[in-house]
């Protein structure tokens, strides 16, 4: 009652949406590893996937081969869908993310089941998560990320200082040895020519 009434000027002027808006799903589809919990954990069974098997070749010899499952189809059904994200909570890869983007609305409700292509297209408007709080804890992900690659990077400055070390002894073997000074042979000394004292 204290503020004026303001006249929302959409879709002229797109509003102001908080940080954390439940607009549409995106699919980063490089994270799913087709597990299935987001489908059956959907109340409203929204959620359609379909994949594949394939088996991978063994990576060392005398390994085994093993078989991982390969997406075919990933469709979620928005005009089912009650946008509670647990789908989104549930995944244990990150593969689906709230984008802030609300304006989808179709003229026929068969085009409101957005395939995994047009998931992928959503990724893109997905914000940057907020920064974290300097005096956080920083995440355990990151920290193991950091202590390989702190391991990798010392293994290669390992195998940089063993190979100058081997580059260096090679050019040591093929210079030629000279012998020590106490080997050398002597030149023999020329024997003084007696000068006549008078020709001083």
């Amino acid at each position: 009652m204290t503020k004026k009434t303001v006249t929302a000027q959409y879709p002229d002027v797109q509003p102001e949406l908080p940080p954390r808006s439940r607009g549409v799903i995106g699919l980063f589809e490089e994270n799913c590893t087709v597990c299935m919990l987001c489908a059956r954990e959907c109340p409203d069974w929204c959620i359609y996937i379909d994949s594949h098997k394939e088996t991978v070749p063994a990576a060392a010899p005398g390994g085994r081969e093993r078989s991982r499952n390969v997406l075919d189809r990933f469709a979620i059904d928005f005009s089912l869908c009650m946008y509670c994200g647990i789908c989104i909570e549930v995944c244990p890869f990150d593969a689906l993310f709230w984008s802030p983007e609300f304006e989808y609305a179709e003229t026929d409700i068969l085009e409101l089941t957005h395939e995994r292509d047009k998931l992928r297209e959503w990724m893109w408007t997905v914000p940057e998560p907020p920064a974290l709080d300097p005096a956080a804890e920083e995440p355990k992900e990151i920290a193991a990320a950091r202590k390989t690659a702190d391991k990798l990077e010392a293994a290669r400055q390992a195998e940089q200082t063993e190979q100058a070390a081997q580059a260096e002894q090679a050019a040591r073997a093929e210079q030629p040895q000279q012998p020590p000074k106490s080997q050398q042979p002597q030149q023999p000394q020329q024997p003084e020519q007696n000068r006549p004292e008078g020709d001083a």
